[in-house]
């Protein structure tokens, strides 16, 4: 009798370490194979630029392959839920922000997801303003001039956004409700088609993420009038914040990270995590980041989640008040 305990016991020690070897090694051997980044916005915008740093980034240091895949569609809630729908090994990640994660859920009807139960936050990378800019050939020199011509005929001033429902489109909304003033929001399918249709001057102003409207802004095709955030940004020192342009409190930025499908093995996750952050901390990543406008910002999976679950709750009400919604 005592023999056959003392074999069932080892039997379950055996099993037990199996179980636990099985569970460490994804993360030692994790990646064994490549790894896509899903992005879910066109190429060209701040989520794609952002999202091919890292990539790169992680490709030349780690000496991994981490292949970018533009999944756009329906303010990025198309690719969020393909990431959703993934198996959650690791090898499927997504580039995540604010729009499709904490605003789309309350925009878009019956979407069959929740950011805080199908996925799993991985690592936060950047930050960034909105930017209120014009064509260099504009008349619009200031966001005072813009007030000006929206007071004089209210409606006819447009401006370009990358989708309606958008934190750059409740940007833009939260303006004129500050200003008191109205213009006429054109969406459209991505911050590039804006961007590209501002330059023209086919719409007067652009309201768009730092990253996708920097390039221009450096080559000097785009004047940035203000930035929504509440201090300005370190990559337009000169460039006055919406509140020191006389509206007083007004803060508005949008947020990117990486996230992976829920269920995902904490050892990768951990993983990811480090080295991500470790990237964040290079002078080389700092700067590439801060050159297309945005600022990195490191955290914690689990800040990077409660992040999503605060910004999440928050928005429902500012989505509502605003009338937004996409059927």
């Amino acid at each position: 009798m005592l023999r056959r305990n003392l074999l069932a016991l080892a039997a379950i020690g055996c099993a037990l370490g199996s179980a636990q070897a099985q569970t460490a090694a994804p993360a030692a051997a994790y990646p064994t194979k490549p790894v896509r980044m899903i992005v879910p916005f066109p190429p060209g915008g701040g989520t794609d630029i952002l999202a091919r740093l890292v990539a790169a980034k992680l490709t030349e240091a780690k000496q991994w392959t981490v292949v970018a895949d533009n999944k756009p569609g329906a303010g990025g809630t198309i690719g969020i839920g393909e990431a959703v729908k993934a198996a959650p090994t690791g090898y499927d990640l997504v580039m995540g922000q604010k729009d499709n994660l904490v605003i789309g859920p309350w925009l878009y009807k019956n979407l069959p997801w929740d950011p805080t139960r199908d996925l799993t936050a991985v690592a936060h990378v950047a930050y960034t303003p909105v930017v209120i800019a014009t064509s260099a050939t504009s008349k619009f020199k200031t966001l005072a001039d813009v007030v000006s011509a929206a007071k004089a005929q209210p409606g006819t001033v447009t401006y370009g956004s990358p989708g309606n429902g958008t934190s750059i489109h409740l940007a833009g909304d939260l303006f004129e409700k500050a200003a008191g003033i109205k213009l006429s929001h054109i969406p459209y399918k991505g911050s590039n088609p804006a961007l590209m249709d501002a330059l023209a001057g086919n719409v007067d102003l652009l309201v768009s993420s730092l990253p996708s409207a920097m390039g221009q802004i450096k080559s000097g095709k785009l004047r940035p009038l203000a930035v929504t955030s509440a201090t300005r940004s370190s990559s337009l020192p000169d460039v006055p914040t919406v509140a020191e342009s006389g509206y007083q409190g007004f803060d508005v930025s949008t947020w990117y990270g990486v996230l992976a499908p829920a269920g995902t093995p904490a050892p990768i996750v951990k993983t990811l995590n480090a080295e991500i952050n470790r990237l964040l901390a290079t002078p080389e990543m700092k700067a590439a980041i801060q050159a297309q406008g945005a600022e990195p910002q490191a955290m914690t999976s689990e800040q990077f989640s409660a992040l999503v679950k605060k910004e999440y709750g928050e928005w429902k009400g500012i989505v509502e008040a605003s009338g937004a919604r996409i059927e």
